[in-house]
């Protein structure tokens, strides 16, 4: 294989230019989706892509694509991530992935390269799900796991008066192409691991075979509100306790099943006062597993006891489904082609599953997908410590730049 390699100032520097957007804490970034951080984000690496010499298309559900000309008109291959964070997050989750896919295509104007088929970088809109439910919004859209429709009428998890197609328009990223068009050869993500292992084992390059299933589940419980020094215990309708016991048997689950990880990361009471029974509760679950048949056992389990827990306490309770997304195992054909890329260059690998969701997972029901890791400090991620350091951000470029060139060359 001719090995190529990126321009590694222009990477980094565009880097601490879109972290500059949204900063805070010194090394975090606040840049929830489809607001003015976002938008100032997504303007930018427009502006790019245009210099570039890139095709540029929005579509409705206000996915970026920048598209390159191959030799043919055939489905391009395509790669990129996200630039939306989480709430007080790191520079590197999801837009390492843009920003790299932005340098290969740099790069191969560089070298005059002419790839067999064409290329397409996106960037996908609210993969982080930190503003509005489900998570990996922009790629299950084009995967057609939900609707248009449907993802233009989610609301703002704090404002539910905020809609989101209201958002696009106002950011002026509500485009016309149809997201289920898209239809590339092949698609690679460049992520950081947001785990430990590779950090911990030394290792440069995580080559990811798979990932987990993700189920988010909202619980609302509705009690009465009472005066926490004169209701007896036995005549209450305590919603926070109903949630406080929920939280504590998703942890009893966990322990259950090999490979379930549960957590309860969101809990809000009302009237959350320190001398009033809570008369409403609600509790957002998040379930993951690589094994389909325990993820569904433990969501059943988790939903037969929070009924019966809130009719024990005399509470109503509500549940809503946020994200269903069932474990995908990533096409041979793109994981060998990464392998091959990460060991030309000489650099250390390690075969992984993904715990973190990501579009990848998505776009494997679209096409032959995989994914490549570089190495999080500590494991720290969805943090303003998270970190990864310029070399495993280059070598992390230099495996997607010589990937996407094998798989522009190959029959899919």
């Amino acid at each position: 294989m001719n090995v190529k390699n990126i321009n590694e100032s222009r990477l980094l520097n565009r880097m601490e230019q879109m972290a500059e957007i949204g900063a805070v804490n010194e090394s975090g970034v606040h840049r929830l989706s489809l607001t003015d951080e976002d938008k100032e984000a997504r303007d930018l690496v427009k502006t790019w892509m245009l210099e570039a010499g890139l095709d540029v298309d929005i579509d409705k559900i206000g996915n970026m694509y920048g598209r390159r000309k191959g030799k043919t008109d055939n489905a391009p291959v395509a790669f990129g991530s996200h630039l939306d964070t989480v709430g007080y997050g790191g520079r590197f989750d999801g837009s390492l992935g843009v920003m790299a896919a932005l340098e290969v295509m740099e790069t191969l104007n560089d070298l005059n390269f002419t790839t067999n088929i064409p290329l397409c970088m996106v960037n996908f809109t609210n993969e982080e799900g930190a503003r509005f439910a489900p998570d990996m919004m922009g790629s299950m859209v084009v995967a057609a796991e939900t609707s248009v429709e449907k993802a233009w009428n989610a609301t703002d998890l704090k404002k539910s008066n905020t809609i989101l197609k209201e958002e696009l328009e106002r950011i002026g990223y509500l485009g016309n192409t149809n997201p289920v068009l898209f239809r590339p050869a092949a698609f690679v993500e460049l992520h950081i691991e947001q785990g430990p292992v590779l950090d911990k084992e030394q290792i440069t390059i995580g080559i990811v075979e798979s990932v987990q299933g993700i189920y988010w589940t909202r619980f609302v419980i509705t009690g009465e509100a009472n005066h926490a020094g004169t209701t007896p215990m036995e005549l209450r309708k305590d919603a926070g306790y109903v949630a406080s016991q929920i939280a504590a048997y998703c942890r009893q689950l966990a322990g259950k099943y090999s490979g379930l990880r549960t957590t309860a990361g969101l809990i809000e009471l009302e009237p959350n006062l320190i001398n009033v029974i809570a008369g409403k509760a609600t509790i957002s679950i998040d379930i993951r597993c690589p094994d389909k048949q325990i993820l569904e056992k433990a969501e059943i389990q988790l939903e037969k006891f929070t009924y019966e827990c809130s009719y024990g306490e005399n509470c109503e309770i509500k549940i809503r489904p946020l994200t269903r997304v069932d474990p995908v195992i990533f096409e041979i054909r793109v994981v060998s082609s990464i392998t091959n890329s990460a060991r030309s260059l000489g650099y250390t690998t390690k075969k992984m599953v993904s715990g973190a969701g990501h579009d990848a997972q998505l776009m494997a029901g679209v096409c032959p997908a995989a994914m490549i890791f570089i190495p999080s400090k500590n494991g720290i991620s969805h943090n303003v410590k998270e970190y990864s350091s310029p070399d495993d951000c280059i070598a992390g470029t230099n495996v997607l730049l010589n990937t996407v060139i094998s798989l522009s060359g190959r029959q899919f």
